[in-house]
């Protein structure tokens, strides 16, 4: 048993040389010569708090507060394990580059593709450097109006240095992805549960699953399935980046009820019932943020069991000298046919229907949200059991009005004067 005792000893003495003999080296000596490295490569300042090595579990480099250009990108910790059998190839190997506290913002998104670009001047490398592995903790996205993360994820590389697969997961474990690299595309799967996007309107997708194929200019997502307040949507969309942003999709909507939904959009909108229906969408722009200015939306829509707030339709048709139309509509059915273009949503086909309440008409809404259009209402019982009463629709979306035609106030006051 001698030599298990003699190889006990050899580890660990080779453990207490890993762990004591970085701290008689020091690497920190090297850093501004790094800083001033990366910092022409990338254009822009490069600041490290510190440098160290550390034996244990592994020999490895540690990398202490990095920041690149005006805090555009900052990372708490790098840690960097070679391999150290292949120190004296021509193929330098790094087991895996551990990065933790990874901030992002817009800017640094922007020109990543710019410092990534090979240099046509830059002098052919002595060797290559292959990575086999890299590990991201706590990473967050900075966007323009929306932050993403905290987040982890899993990348691992070819020989080639290609990813072969990419994880990412919501450090709350809402959100999980998958990205693996086939033929020039990449196959994306996602899920999510109990999760809201963001970017947008903070919807709350009770189950969410998406796959698809991307590539370097685009993206087709052939499978979209959701669940939220109470109904779901199926669909496909596709998405395509390399000149500008162009979007595109059809979805079918059933069952959503869309009491907690609308004011989501529209926070003074009160509108409840259980929508179906089937969206179809377009837009093309130079940016995200001008997308919403140019998107093309139409779909027909039935929306059963609701009531809408702030406007009477029956109360304005009952009462026609009466300029007051606020309330509620309560109805059974409220269907028609919705267009959004460029910023002015049409509601063509409008029919309104609830026991003694019959209406129907078309409404417009301007890039101002202010209201315009008509609407045919009749009301089945009392004295105008059989009249249809036209009604001007004006006002807001926040503050409707619906009030009776000139024609039908002086029918009034002429049945008033004769009675």
């Amino acid at each position: 048993m001698k030599w298990l005792k003699r190889l006990i000893l050899l580890c660990a003495v080779l453990v207490a040389a890993l762990a004591v003999v970085p701290l008689f080296i020091s690497i920190d000596d090297y850093r501004p010569r790094i800083e001033r490295l990366l910092a022409d490569k990338l254009r822009e300042p490069v600041t490290i708090q510190r440098m160290r090595l550390a034996g244990l579990p592994l020999p490895h480099v540690v990398v202490d507060g990095v920041k690149i250009g005006k805090a555009d990108i900052k990372v708490g910790r790098i840690a960097v394990t070679p391999d150290l059998l292949s120190i004296l190839s021509s193929t330098k190997v790094i087991r895996s580059i551990d990065i933790d506290g990874l901030v992002l913002n817009q800017r640094a998104l922007d020109r990543i593709p710019l410092w990534t670009r090979p240099d046509p001047k830059a002098k052919p490398a002595a060797f290559t450097v292959q990575v086999r592995a890299i590990t991201l903790d706590d990473v967050l996205l900075q966007l323009q109006k929306a932050t993403f993360g905290p987040f982890d994820a899993r990348i691992s590389l070819s020989a080639s240095g290609f990813p072969e697969r990419a994880d990412i997961s919501a450090r709350d474990g809402k959100f999980r992805a998958k990205v693996i690299p086939s033929d020039g595309k990449y196959a994306i799967e996602a899920n999510a549960k109990g999760w809201r996007p963001p970017a947008g309107p903070p919807v709350l997708f009770d189950e969410l699953q998406i796959k698809g194929v991307a590539t370097t200019s685009d993206a087709h997502l052939p499978d979209i399935r959701a669940k939220l307040y109470g109904g779901t949507i199926t669909g496909t969309s596709s998405v395509g980046w390399q000149k500008g942003l162009q979007v595109k999709g059809a979805y079918q909507v059933n069952g959503i009820e869309l009491r907690d939904l609308v004011p989501l959009f529209s926070p003074q909108t009160k509108l409840s019932g259980r929508l179906t229906a089937k969206p179809v969408f377009s837009g093309s722009a130079p940016s995200a943020g001008q997308l919403q200015n140019v998107l093309k939306l139409e779909t027909p829509f039935d929306i059963r069991d609701g009531v809408l707030q702030g406007i009477d339709i029956q109360k304005a048709a009952s009462s026609l000298l009466s300029k007051d139309s606020s309330g509620q509509t309560r109805f059974d059915t409220l269907s028609g046919h919705y267009a959004l273009d460029r910023g002015t949503q049409r509601i063509t086909n409008l029919k309104v229907a609830s026991g003694s309440l019959a209406a129907e008409g078309n409404v417009t809404i301007a890039p101002s949200k202010a209201l315009s259009g008509r609407i045919n209402a009749r009301v089945g019982s009392g004295k105008l059991a059989s009249a249809t009463v036209p009604l001007n629709v004006s006002g807001t979306v926040d503050s409707p009005m619906a009030l009776p035609t000139g024609a039908s106030v002086t029918g009034a006051a002429l049945g008033t004067a004769v009675l």
